[in-house]
């Protein structure tokens, strides 16, 4: 996403220059509404030695945790749609925060009702999912983006009243910033579910340039032995359009900057700590 939300042929040389640098994956939007472009791009990116996961949001018109369910079966669709663009990029994992819709509240905090509506339609999407042999992790995120999952203990609690193997959970460094106490006993918490981690700064600009206590969050990762992917969601304002949807009005990092720097911090920290 530093780059675009979009999927096109104009990603090849981007894709290319990121296996150079060392990358063993890549990350895509899924949104677009092109089917095809998906399994080029994944093509290509399988053909570099590229592997490839996958994020994405839903909107207030396809809300898993609606009163209406109309509504949650709209989402539910979206989210199946998703797994099949996913399964065209040669995708093994799905991020995001899906459980509920993307910046949409009710002005009330989340109610047992609505933990119920979004585990039965992540419990449907993971049947779903299973078919393609692709992980769903949801995402706990700052309290601007989303009131259901803020934190790991509610993301947890989700996840677990779900019950299916293929739905796990993920961790995102800004919004734990933003809305854990302590890092460690974030991590700690989530660690039996954890599937995914993504490296992001507190400002979302490089990984490295700001005050995200990454040697805390890298040795507690050793520590609950996590072997997953670690992906850098950075933002900038290459993609003006997805840029403004998400609220990105100056230019924190350079792609190149982000990825090249970024890279070096994890590979900085993965030695430091002893993470394989």
């Amino acid at each position: 996403m530093a780059w675009s939300a979009g999927i096109s042929d104009e990603l090849k040389p981007v894709l290319d220059r990121l296996k150079e640098i060392g990358y063993d994956g890549v990350e895509f939007f899924i949104g677009s509404p092109n089917d095809a472009a998906y399994k080029q791009i994944g093509d290509y990116a399988a053909a570099l030695g590229l592997e490839t996961t996958a994020v994405f949001v839903l909107g207030p018109e396809e809300n898993p945790i609606h009163p209406s369910l109309a509504v949650r079966e709209k989402g539910l669709e979206k989210i199946k749609w998703t797994i099949d663009r996913a399964h065209d990029l040669k995708a093994t994992l799905i991020c995001g925060p899906f459980h509920s819709a993307f910046t949409t509240f009710t002005k009330a905090a989340p109610t047992e009702q609505e933990y119920e509506r979004s585990a039965e339609i992540l419990n449907k999407a993971g049947d779903y999912a299973a078919q393609a042999s692709i992980i769903l992790a949801p995402e706990a995120v700052n309290r601007f983006e989303s009131y259901l999952c803020n934190t790991m203990q509610q993301l947890a609690y989700l996840v677990n009243k779900t019950q299916h193997p293929n739905v796990r959970a993920m961790f995102d460094t800004h919004h734990a910033n933003i809305e854990e106490k302590n890092i460690r006993q974030a991590l700690t918490t989530i660690a039996p579910l954890l599937s995914h981690v993504h490296i992001s700064e507190n400002d979302r600009g490089t990984p490295g340039s700001g005050h995200i206590a990454w040697d805390e969050t890298f040795s507690t990762l050793a520590d609950i032995k996590y072997k997953g992917w670690l992906t850098i969601e950075g933002f900038t304002r290459n993609d003006p359009d997805f840029a403004n949807a998400i609220g990105v009005w100056r230019e924190f990092s350079k792609p190149w900057d982000m990825a090249e720097q970024g890279f070096a911090l994890i590979k900085e920290m993965c030695e430091k700590h002893g993470l394989a």
